[in-house]
């Protein structure tokens, strides 16, 4: 993907270097404040780490582990601690043999969630296509800031994560991929289905989602995080993902454009038992100091989700887009 319009002071000085060559000592973007929704903050960590993946047209790969630019991501990255901190306690004193019944109560609340129901029942098609404009930003490197766990783990929860990310990536077969299924959902809504197409539409609420993933994923010291944020996903993905089905059905959406949500709804039920007790449970027998990590990491899933579903709905109740503006050309 091309790197999008800045937003602010500090993506414009980033933009600005990422366009020329790597060496300088260090990068003159300051970072001092920043929450979870700020799209010059989110959209910068983005692009840092998005290094680490499939990376942008026109900038050097040599970036990745450039010593200026690590430096400049792991001010973001302190920054972005800082806020999920504050947004999500830290559980404390807790035991393996409780971890269960603590991600129970994370991912069943008393209420379910207005978003899902409101897509199953009332979305007009636009409503959708700015849905799975939102969803595109990890969609379509779905399993991947998971992944990084792999090497980081040994026995019964190494084996378990490989059987869940095998089931993501299509068991082999690349047109079984969930990010594959996703693009077929892109296109039979007439969207442009390429990596990061609506990255400069999305706002900052948006790209914290990913962010929180990647972050978990690249620090070897945030691994029960990871665990516990993929163990979140699972554990909550089954009934909003026939919902989202249901309501693409009412639309008159063909079986190609629903299938990456059925498929959803079969998957995430088996992966949700298998996260818990096989990856998160055996992790957590093996180092029982990272329990609270587990627990954390599901935690900042849930409260990014929640408040990324509280401003898509909240825009849309008031008649307004919940994307960004098209930027003006220059």
């Amino acid at each position: 993907m091309r790197l999008p319009p800045p937003r602010g002071p500090l993506t414009e000085a980033l933009f600005d270097r990422l366009a020329g060559s790597p060496g300088a000592d260090r990068l003159d973007a300051a970072v001092t404040t920043g929450g979870l929704d700020d799209d010059d903050v989110q959209l910068a960590l983005f692009a840092c780490y998005e290094l680490h993946y499939q990376g942008f047209e026109g900038v050097d790969e040599r970036w990745e582990w450039d010593p200026a630019l690590l430096g400049l991501r792991a001010e973001l990255e302190r920054c972005f601690e800082w806020s999920l901190a504050a947004a999500v306690p830290r559980p404390g004193g807790l035991e393996p043999a409780g971890l269960r019944a603590a991600l129970t109560a994370l991912a069943c609340p008393e209420e379910e969630p207005l978003l899902p129901l409101f897509l199953q029942r009332e979305a007009s098609l636009e409503h959708f296509r700015e849905f799975v404009i939102h969803r595109s930003i990890y969609h379509l490197k779905e399993a991947d800031p998971h992944t990084w766990a792999v090497p980081r783990l040994t026995g019964v929860p190494k084996a378990a994560l490989v059987e869940i990310q095998s089931d993501e990536y299509g068991g082999g077969r690349p047109e079984r991929m969930h990010s594959e299924l996703f693009r077929a959902t892109l296109r039979g809504l007439g969207l442009d289905d390429s990596y990061g197409a609506y990255l400069h539409r999305v706002p900052g609420v948006t790209l914290a989602i990913s962010n929180v993933m990647s972050l978990f994923g690249l620090h070897r010291r945030w691994r029960g995080a990871l665990l516990g944020h993929l163990a979140a996903l699972e554990m909550t993905s089954s009934l909003p993902n026939r919902r989202y089905a249901a309501g693409l059905r009412r639309l008159g959406a063909g079986p190609r454009t629903v299938r990456f949500y059925d498929e959803h709804v079969q998957a995430d039920a088996v992966h949700e038992q298998i996260a818990v007790n096989d990856l998160c449970g055996a992790f957590a027998t093996a180092f029982p100091p990272y329990t609270g990590d587990i627990v954390y990491g599901a935690a900042c899933a849930l409260e990014l989700e929640r408040r990324w579903a509280e401003h898509v709905m909240g825009r849309w109740q008031r008649g307004a887009p919940s994307l960004r503006a098209r930027p003006v050309p220059a």
